[in-house]
């Protein structure tokens, strides 16, 4: 097999060595636990690294320190910002939640336990591009609404909303706003001082830190309780022991991303989609031409099977991750896709980028792409009636 050329950063992307040599002191030498109650040096050595970290991350948001909680990564975010907001409004306000079509399963399925237990959930749709209809959106708030949950950029198609047009909307009729910015913190500018938002779910492991670690930017003053029982940890708001080393690599991750990094990754994007769009036929760009995240490329190749393009790809050494039915584990089409008009049956490949992919890979990919795709038309039971 040729080297490996990976293009599923938006799974999971290669751990950064300045991230791990940031890490490493802290399980053998500054191991202790952040407990406010242990007067101990170690303790207090610990306390004192984890609020550095948080104060790292904080300040990429424009948050206060206090405002950013640590998560064991994006679902647990996710969960805590609508369970937690919807156990402390239930009584006080009301049970109606607004979420769009195409989240990321962390807000989908925890929008349908809530419906499990009683709340109402309405669930918005969105145009070709992925834009969630804002109109639709203002005609479903009502006096009992208490959260509106819209992702920052889609994890499918990099599809970016206009959360500062969203967050407008929902502070003008009291209705608190959660964003997930898992696939935009650091990518794209985020600044709580100048949008509108009252919680966001972010994570270490899409921006070449370590994994199982992110958190929950939880704007002060917002109502909000713990949904997993035990200690006082992060501001009573998520109990048990902190991942220190985590946290420390968390914010030696977000000191790394540059915007001359974003921006080489966006003409890669770009060379992808202009490549694919000169050399192959009968393709379609997921998502906005434009208003998309620096690192993704979604695109439809039709009259393909996504499981035959995804595995002789693979044999070519060509990591991307597909929309297509067989590689979803629940057997069923991308939602994403289906939203926004498309078919389950075609082959959709994401190509997401990192910081160790070169101009050089994008080439070696279409042109194999370009090559594969030539290869099971011959194939192919999709047959084009162009």
């Amino acid at each position: 097999m040729e080297q490996m050329i990976y293009l599923d950063n938006a799974a999971a992307t290669k751990l950064d060595g300045e991230v791990f040599e940031a890490m490493k002191p802290c399980y053998f030498d500054n191991y202790g636990v952040a407990n406010s109650e242990s007067g101990y040096l170690a303790s207090l050595k610990a306390r004192v690294t984890l609020a550095s970290a948080r104060a790292k991350i904080a300040a990429s948001l424009g948050a206060e320190p206090e405002e950013f909680i640590f998560t064991s990564g994006n679902t647990e975010s996710s969960n805590l910002a609508l369970k937690g907001v919807a156990k402390t409004l239930s009584l006080r306000k009301g049970n109606h939640i607004i979420v769009s079509k195409i989240e990321d399963y962390p807000v989908l399925q925890s929008a349908q336990a809530l419906e499990k237990q009683g709340f109402d959930v309405d669930y918005l749709d969105v145009d070709e591009y992925g834009f969630v209809k804002i109109d639709q959106m203002k005609a479903l708030m009502r006096p009992n609404t208490i959260l509106v949950s819209i992702q920052h950029g889609n994890q499918e198609i990099g599809t970016i909303q206009d959360i500062a047009k969203i967050g407008i909307l929902c502070k003008a009729r009291n209705v608190l706003f959660h964003t997930d910015a898992t696939h935009t913190f650091t990518r794209v500018p985020l600044d709580v001082k100048r949008i509108h938002v009252d919680l966001i779910t972010v994570s270490a492991h899409t921006i070449h830190g370590p994994k199982g670690i992110g958190g929950l930017f939880v704007r002060k003053g917002t109502p909000i309780v713990k949904i997993m029982d035990g200690g006082y940890q992060e501001f009573n708001l998520r109990a048990g022991i902190e991942n220190i080393p985590g946290a420390v690599g968390f914010a030696r991750a977000v000191e790394l991303v540059t915007n001359e990094e974003n921006n080489r990754l966006k003409v890669m994007r770009d060379q992808i989609i202009n490549l694919v769009l000169e050399k192959i036929p009968h393709v379609t760009l997921n998502g906005h031409p434009e208003k998309r995240t620096p690192q993704n490329a979604n695109i439809t190749f039709h009259f393909i099977e996504g499981e035959s393009l995804t595995l002789h790809l693979n044999m070519h050494g060509i990591v991307v991750s597909t929309g297509s039915v067989c590689f979803n584990r629940s057997m069923e089409a991308s939602h994403v896709i289906m939203a926004i008009g498309g078919d389950h049956e075609r082959a959709h490949l994401r190509f997401t980028l990192g910081r160790y992919n070169t101009m050089e890979e994008i080439s070696r990919v279409v042109d194999t792409l370009a090559k594969v795709i030539g290869d099971l038309k011959k194939i192919s039971r999709l047959k084009s009636t162009r």
